[in-house]
């Protein structure tokens, strides 16, 4: 029996749909390590390599746009709707390059997070598509009217389309997904020794005075890192590498290291709203500073997951671009007293798994 061929294609925007997706790849390797697998992504190999420690096939295309951003919060919406016209207008030659690959291939499953052309890819091939995701680009681009209520309406029509979704906590209704399955968080897990990362990092500050700033891939232009001069006593960590040298501040620029691998160390995580950075906390218990992100219609969902189901601190911008003395005043406590089930990693590799065989 030949081996399965999988094909994985992943939404061009930030690296968050990238990292969770990927952390649910390496667990279907983990289960089928014979598997060949295809990532079908604009997102950077090595970050892909940063939770893959196994082959895998990357194939840079992009089918989707999500949102043009400066940085991890700042939008441009003029931006993303010209270049979501261009990918609806390019969309027959997009899907038929992609229906030769899975062909040649002998592709047996596109799994998707979350473009919505790779319904149309793959039924044109004529193999199921499966998506996941907690919410669908739809919901992002209706909010904003205008032009983009027609470019919704298409999107809802291809996720129509789609064999089964995945639904990911902190998620919206998802109503367009004719067929759906909820589970559990996913996301990466550490991969250090906590011990280790201590001493090779030379930090020596416990939980409640090590804070990690991460606001996904493409940073934060404004963050206020003067405000760490207040807390000299206190250990930060960033992976954003044009912050300034500060004592009391550690960059991580070895690529092989992740935020999540330095999560067990920390206090708190800060960050903006986004899933992945949530969800591994709230796998591994680390409570979450959010400031908010306006006009973006995932950001109140993941809100309010995570004050359900994080300790946690809601910021205003006023806040976070502030003194920063909300670091000094106590978290508050989950709203809901039953956890969040984090088995989502593995319950999508084992459907996976028991598609193939």
């Amino acid at each position: 029996m030949p081996e399965p061929i999988l094909y994985v294609a992943i939404t061009n925007h930030g690296f968050g749909h990238a990292t969770r997706t990927a952390a649910v790849v390496s667990e279907i390797k983990r289960l089928c390590p014979e598997m060949v697998i295809a990532l079908v992504t604009t997102a950077p190999r090595w970050l892909l390599d940063s939770y893959i420690q196994s082959d895998f096939i990357h194939r840079p295309r992009g089918f989707d746009v999500g949102v043009l951003q400066s940085d991890s919060i700042t939008m441009d919406k003029p931006a993303t709707l010209e270049k979501l016209k261009q990918i609806r207008a390019q969309a027959n030659s997009l899907i038929a390059s992609e229906v030769t690959f899975i062909k040649q291939n002998r592709v047996g499953l596109v799994l998707a997070d979350i473009p919505p052309l790779a319904t149309a890819i793959a039924h044109a091939a004529h193999v199921p598509c499966w998506m996941i995701s907690n919410f669908g680009w739809d919901f992002i681009y209706r909010a904003w009217g205008g032009e983009f209520v027609e470019m919704a309406d298409w999107i809802v029509e291809r996720f129509g389309e789609c064999d089964r979704l995945f639904r990911l906590p902190f998620h919206e209704p998802m109503s367009a997904f004719p067929h759906i399955t909820d589970v559990g968080l996913t996301g990466g897990s550490p991969r250090y020794v906590i011990e280790e990362l201590r001493t090779k990092f030379n930090l020596t500050k416990p939980p409640e005075q090590t804070t990690l700033l991460t606001f996904g891939g493409l940073g934060l232009d404004q963050i206020p890192y003067q405000n760490l001069e207040n807390f000299a006593d206190w250990q930060f960590i960033t992976f954003d590498r044009q912050a300034p040298d500060l004592p009391n501040l550690l960059k991580i620029t070895d690529r092989h290291y992740r935020p999540v691998d330095f999560m067990p160390l920390c206090g708190r995580v800060v960050s903006k709203p986004g899933y992945s950075t949530f969800a591994e906390a709230c796998r591994l218990g680390v409570p979450i500073v959010s400031v908010t992100r306006e006009d973006f219609a995932e950001s109140p969902i993941l809100l309010e997951g995570i004050q359900d189901y994080a300790h946690h601190r809601i910021l205003q911008p006023a806040e976070f671009f502030g003194d920063w003395q909300f670091l000094r005043e106590p978290m508050q406590p989950p709203r809901q007293s039953q956890p969040l089930a984090v088995d989502g990693n593995e319950a999508i590799a084992q459907s996976v798994k028991d598609y193939f065989y």
